[in-house]
């Protein structure tokens, strides 16, 4: 590929991130956010060992009512911060500014209430909610509140690569989005999530809808720009029958109100992606527009996060394939599908060739380019979402003119998705959402002041 052609590449894929914010980092002691971790298990542990590479916060107290998770976070934390089983001494902690909830899902509306009832700033994990009248609840609540931060842990919409794709939409780059694809399958879950985990039990547990699908139901809602209007789907216990009462495998389809569709598939025997020429496995979406697709997942600890593009052949492009193909294939099905484009690298504003560089850099760029181009590298994030989106929570509470990009209105409409798609296959039905309404909307009484 030439120059000239890897500049035409760069022009057509790039989108800039100039306008994504800079987080800013403070070093100063003095202007450091003091926070608790309620809820010290796999992931409130997790979200430990990421803060501690992180500037502008110390955890001062860490609380969960099993002994072995409250010791390990102990530990595991650099701040060495205290103990506590109750997490109603830990709101009553003067020196608790904000608090990160890593609870079970039933625990965290009771939990987020009384944080924000005693003037604490909260980042919540998802769902934010389990059930349909703390939906409103909670949005009286935190309404009362606005200068209290309200975060949820929904980590996408903090990557830079979804922020691009996000970007690349609104530009017409892949025209106007029909369907969403997405899908999270984990092989071996029935193995990890075993009675008597409180993930196995309704009571509990939103399972397969809110543990994995919230964040890529979240991922459509916006990249479609909109919410659902309805949903329908089937799920079944047909692999784990060991006394688990939620599904082992669901499929859902969301309709929203300009016609498009999500289709969201989980199961829990087989872990094969079909996006990325299948090199990755278990959780990815693919966005459909009509001039374009998006192929992207998020990055883990161990993998960073990607993205492609396609464009879509156009109909003059289609039609000269299939004229070359006449002479040599006879199959008029064959001949109908057209010829396909090669993926694209999504790049970042740093793989641009700018009139700034110099002759070395310009070079260099050209040549990652070409890499890109044939397949040998891909672009990688600087960061992993997760340390963005706690070091985001951090400098919200230091400034309140930022706000989340998951606030309470992105944390609530994804728990009304998870809440009303578990309806949906339980009823076996069509299930509106404007069913969340006047599902468990009773009139509240104002809150109490801090």
């Amino acid at each position: 590929m030439t120059r000239r052609e890897a500049s035409k590449l760069a022009g057509g894929t790039a989108v800039a991130l100039a306008a994504v914010p800079f987080i800013r980092k403070v070093n100063a002691a003095g202007n450091q956010v003091n926070y608790a971790v309620i809820g010290t298990g796999g992931r409130g542990q997790y979200h430990i060992q990421h803060f501690n590479g992180l500037d502008g916060g110390r955890c001062v107290a860490v609380c969960d009512i099993d002994d072995t998770n409250l010791a390990k976070a102990k530990a595991l934390s650099k701040d060495k911060p205290a103990g506590f089983k109750d997490y109603r001494e830990v709101l009553s902690r003067k020196d608790v500014e904000a608090v990160v909830i890593a609870t079970p899902l039933y625990a965290h509306f009771p939990v987020t209430k009384d944080a924000l009832l005693a003037g604490k700033h909260v980042f919540c994990e998802k769902s934010l909610v389990f059930k349909p009248e703390e939906v409103h609840e909670l949005r009286r609540l935190s309404t009362e509140r606005p200068r209290q931060v309200l975060q949820v842990g929904l980590q996408r919409r903090y990557s830079a690569f979804y922020q691009t794709a996000k970007q690349m939409i609104e530009k017409g780059t892949i025209g106007k989005v029909t369907h969403v694809y997405a899908q999270w399958h984990r092989s071996g879950l029935g193995k990890t999530w075993t009675p008597p985990s409180w993930r196995c039990y309704r009571k509990f547990s939103g399972g397969l809808t809110a543990e994995l699908a919230s964040h890529q139901i979240d991922v459509a809602d916006w990249m479609i720009g909109s919410h659902p209007e309805f949903v329908q789907g089937v799920g079944g216990i047909d692999e784990f029958k060991d006394g688990r009462d939620i599904y082992d495998n669901i499929q859902l389809t969301f309709k929203y109100p300009g016609g498009q569709k999500l289709n969201y598939s989980s199961i829990s025997t087989n872990k094969h992606l079909a996006l990325f020429g299948s090199t990755r496995t278990e959780f990815g979406e693919m966005i459909m527009g009509t001039e374009g697709t998006i192929h992207i997942t998020v990055g883990t600890d161990n993998e960073p996060a990607t993205a492609i593009w396609f464009y879509e052949p156009s109909p003059k492009k289609a039609a000269e394939a299939k004229g070359k193909e006449k002479a040599a294939v006879a199959n008029a099905s064959l001949l109908s599908t057209g010829k396909g484009s090669k993926g694209l690298p999504i790049l970042f504003d740093r793989d641009l060739v700018q009139s700034s560089d110099s002759f070395l850099q310009k070079e260099l760029k050209y040549a990652r380019l070409w890499l890109y181009r044939k397949g040998v590298m891909v672009p990688e994030e600087d960061r992993n979402p997760v340390d963005v989106q706690l070091e985001s929570f951090l400098e919200c509470v230091r400034n309140p003119a930022i706000k989340p990009k998951a606030d309470l209105e992105v944390g609530l409409a994804d728990s009304a998705n998870v809440i009303l798609a578990n309806l949906a296959m339980d009823e076996g039905r069509r299930v509106f959402f404007k069913e969340m309404e006047k599902m468990g909307n009773t009139p509240a009484a104002p809150a109490r002041k801090a």
